[in-house]
This record gives C-alpha cells, sequence and structure tokens, in this order.
C-alpha cells in the first residue's frame, strides 16, 4: 500500500514490500510525464530477493543465482542484490530545481546515507571511485579519516560495504537511488561479485552489532535524503 507525506517541499512516499520491476516502471512513467511543476518525491520500500543489474554490468558479476532472479536495469554500476531487512529509496527529483549536476547529487545521497549511519552510532566512509559508503569493520563507530590505500594495498581492506547507490538521470531528472542494508539475509552477496567488486565484503547494522528497527532507519533516511535534496 502506498502512502505519503509532505517532507519540506518534497513528498514522500512508503511503498512497503514492493515489487522490483514494476516499482521501475512506475518510476519511469512518473519521470517521462513530469514537468517544471511536478514536485519532487522520494519513494522507500523494500525489495524481495532480487539481483539487479546495472547499464554496463557483465554477466560474470553474476556468479551463482541459485534461482534468485536476475534483473537488468537501466541505472548506473554492476550488479547488487536487494532483499528484505534493506532499506530502498527512490529519489525522483528536478536537478535543474536543486541547480546542481550528477556529481553533486551523489555526494548528498551519500552525505544523506553518512548522517543516518551516524544516527545509530556508526561511522560512513567513502571510497574514491567505488560509490556506495563503507565502514570499518574492526571498529565501526572510529571517527578516523580513512587513510588513502598505498600502492598495491587492497582499497578495501578492513572494510564493508553497507550502502550502494546506483541513479539514472533523464532529461535532468533521476530515478532509482540507494539501498541501506539494515537487517538481511547476506548470503545471496556472496554468489555475486557486488558492484563489480571480486570478494567485497558487504554488511548489514545487525552485523556490525546494530539492531535497528527497520521503520526507524526509514524515517531517518528519508529526513535526510529530503534534507540535501530541497532546494
Amino acid at each position: 500500500m502506498t502512502h505519503g507525506t509532505a517532507v519540506g517541499p518534497i513528498a514522500v512516499r512508503s511503498l512497503g514490500r514492493a515489487d522490483y520491476a514494476a516499482t521501475v516502471r512506475a518510476m519511469q512513467e512518473f519521470t517521462a510525464r513530469r514537468d517544471e511543476a511536478t514536485p519532487n518525491e522520494i519513494w522507500l520500500c523494500e525489495h524481495a530477493p532480487v539481483y539487479t543489474q546495472g547499464v554496463a554490468g557483465k554477466a560474470e558479476h553474476v556468479l551463482d543465482a541459485q534461482g534468485i532472479p536476475v534483473v537488468p536495469t537501466e541505472r548506473g554500476g554492476q550488479v547488487t542484490y536487494h532483499g528484505p531487512g534493506q532499506v530502498v529509496a527512490y529519489p525522483l527529483v528536478d536537478l535543474k530545481r536543486l541547480r546542481i549536476y550528477v556529481k553533486e547529487y551523489v555526494f548528498r545521497l551519500e552525505e544523506a546515507l553518512i548522517k543516518t549511519l551516524a544516527a545509530q552510532g556508526i561511522t560512513g566512509h567513502r571510497v574514491a571511485g567505488a560509490p556506495g559508503i563503507y565502514v570499518r569493520l574492526a571498529d565501526p563507530s572510529a571517527h578516523a579519516v580513512l587513510a588513502p590505500p598505498q600502492p598495491g594495498q587492497d582499497r578495501f581492506a578492513g572494510l564493508g560495504k553497507i550502502a550502494a547507490i546506483g541513479v539514472k538521470v533523464s532529461r535532468h531528472c533521476t530515478y532509482h537511488g540507494v539501498a541501506l542494508n539494515v537487517a538481511m539475509d547476506l548470503r545471496p552477496f556472496e554468489r555475486i561479485n557486488p558492484c563489480g567488486y571480486a570478494g567485497l565484503c558487504t554488511v548489514d547494522l545487525s552485523t556490525i552489532g546494530v539492531q535497528a528497527k527497520w521503520q526507524d532507519v526509514v524515517d531517518t533516511l528519508a529526513a535526510k535524503l529530503a534534507t540535501y535534496l530541497s532546494p
């Protein structure tokens, strides 16, 4: 069931458990028919188990789907997994209205994720050239800035990915979005190269010791996104 609330100038809509393919079609239709007066929206949901393959995705990054559907999609990036216990947010915003470009938009998505994690006492980090948010496995609450990797060093050493980003922009309008892992069955991530990186460790809040309610994380992420995506 869909219901919505206004958070500032953005309408925030909760879709609950939503079919992935149907949600993508709805985003495409919304984006195709919007005009300069169409309000920006944020859609929040979780999906049944599904692998989604980005527009430049390579089939070899799906190691063993084991019956989980693999759905081609037009967002950027490689393969990722969506499933119960993950918060998925789809901002549908007009970048011209915000007077920003895609690079700044992605930065703001990452910042909203980082602030959402901070509300749970977790420090999120960016890794250059690898969109998404990562945490230190040994000390997820540590505030020290990540040191750049040394030559030949694995840039993901000691890190786990907790949030993914994959966006699509059409006529300056965005869809697709972000996924934040709260309390999931993480085994499906082991059967892909997440976001195209072989051996990348994927974590959720539960596995790093945070017992958060899904709805609480949804509410926080919605508020942070609305803040960073408002004019």
